[in-house]
């Protein structure tokens, strides 16, 4: 299996319904891009937990090759340009891409582990 593109889904602190707002992302742009390159893409949202935390990932993969180094950059102005649009604006950009042939797939939860190596607490040892 190939690696595929992972890009963080930053979105708005405090925004309502952010898993639905991440899923609808995520499918919307995955499949646009999808659409525009003629080839099938394999993709997954998902929110990421940490300790006291979380996150958004939308990763995408060609099933059967190694990705071109454009395609992230695709993938990244696609989702810059739904970036501008109101939650109620990607709830209908979700509708289309569903009559299109869209099948969204499922906000999937991770737990990420604390990698302690990282952690402050070896730096103030020294």
């Amino acid at each position: 299996m190939h690696r595929g593109v992972d890009i963080e889904l930053h979105l708005v602190s405090g925004l309502p319904n952010e898993n639905f707002v991440a899923e609808a992302l995520g499918n919307v742009a995955a499949f646009r891009l999808q659409k525009d390159r003629g080839e099938p893409l394999a993709w997954q949202v998902v929110r990421v937990e940490a300790r006291h935390s979380h996150h958004f990932r939308l990763v995408v993969r060609h099933p059967e090759r190694a990705l071109d180094p454009g395609f992230a950059h695709a993938l990244a102005r696609i989702l810059d340009s739904l970036s501008k649009e109101t939650v109620d604006d990607l709830r209908q950009e979700l509708h289309v891409a569903e009559r299109d042939g869209l099948r969204p797939t499922r906000l999937r939860h991770v737990h990420e582990s604390v990698d302690y190596w990282n952690d402050d607490f070896w730096n103030w040892l020294g």
